[in-house]
């Protein structure tokens, strides 16, 4: 019951790394950097993917996309984080709260599926090869694509709709440095242990369903792979899935570690640095994953650099 002499806070304040101010400037300086490098290397990604022609594939436009993805992502968050660490003031509203919530949890549930449909794409081209271009027609990848986005902010309008229906009393500060899900649920007035449980049960649907439909494709293309008579050939076609294996396995994890625990938000400290992680180092790692572990990629930049954009007037991503 919320009692009448409760006064609902019209701002939160995110405590941030307020508890550090020694190394504020230094923090600063250290993301801005990996942001800026983060951005940068999204932005090279899907230039070079818009650009040359020979990556016109739907494996290519779904890595543009994850681009894309990752540059709002890091939008909703970092920015934010920076101004934090040089000014005295860290409130934001509770609308400006809920927004960023949404966008977060949206974009963060759409990665899940995304690298749920890449791995897909790579089990119909290696298991299915004569039948790719058909299956994999850009017509489907559109669908496909908007389905994932639907499907992630669908999810994400459940969760933050759950967090913001009971008004807000026991505190205004938010032990985190944006507007997370479990150091938000704990200021709510009303009873919160069904809404956190309801939640933590949607966050192993998506992230285990993902990740274990995943496993699955995996499963079919490796059994395809050993069939490959030549070393050569088996070599060729685990290339093409070692740079998704490695963001899946960054991503997922990050995910399992901070929303797949009942008990997620009762050690903030642990929880800000494991949302440093996936926040900030993880969308630079992508970036450098698929350029360094991708040859087809390494290969299209370089033509890039040397000769400029091989076709004056490209097509479209889709």
């Amino acid at each position: 019951m919320i009692l009448s002499h409760h006064r609902c806070p019209l701002e939160f304040v995110l405590v941030g790394f307020s508890n550090l101010p020694d190394l504020r400037t230094i923090l600063f300086t250290l993301f801005l950097l990996m942001y800026l490098v983060t951005l940068s290397g999204n932005v090279t990604i899907i230039t070079i993917i818009h650009v040359d022609q020979t990556l016109h594939t739907p494996m290519y436009r779904f890595l543009a996309v994850l681009s894309l993805s990752e540059t709002c992502y890091t939008l909703v968050t970092i920015p934010n984080m920076l101004v934090h660490l040089l000014l005295e003031s860290q409130a934001i509203s509770i609308a400006g709260c809920r927004a960023q919530m949404f966008f977060f949890l949206g974009l963060g549930c759409s990665h899940c599926f995304l690298l749920t449909l890449m791995g897909y794409d790579r089990y119909v081209a290696i298991c299915y090869p004569l039948h790719y271009a058909v299956v994999m027609r850009p017509t489907v990848c559109l669908c496909l694509g908007a389905l994932v986005f639907c499907s992630g902010f669908s999810v994400a309008l459940i969760e933050t709709s759950m967090i913001f229906s009971s008004p807000f009393c026991s505190s205004n500060r938010v032990e985190h440095f944006f507007c997370d899900i479990a150091p938000v649920l704990k200021l709510s007035c009303a009873e919160s242990t069904g809404k956190a449980l309801a939640i933590f049960f949607l966050s192993i649907l998506v992230v285990l369903a993902s990740f274990l439909l995943i496993l699955l494709s995996y499963a079919f293309i490796v059994a395809a792979i050993v069939r490959i008579p030549s070393a050569a050939g088996r070599h060729k076609a685990f290339s093409t899935c070692a740079a998704h294996i490695t963001v899946v396995m960054v991503h997922f994890g990050c995910a399992s570690v901070i929303y797949l625990r009942p008990d997620s938000g009762g050690n903030p400290s642990q929880d800000r640095l494991v949302a440093v992680f996936y926040t900030v180092v993880t969308p630079l790692l992508n970036p450098v994953v698929y350029t360094l572990r991708n040859k087809e990629v390494r290969v299209a930049l370089r033509r890039t650099l040397a000769n400029g954009p091989p076709f004056p007037t490209p097509p479209s991503l889709w």
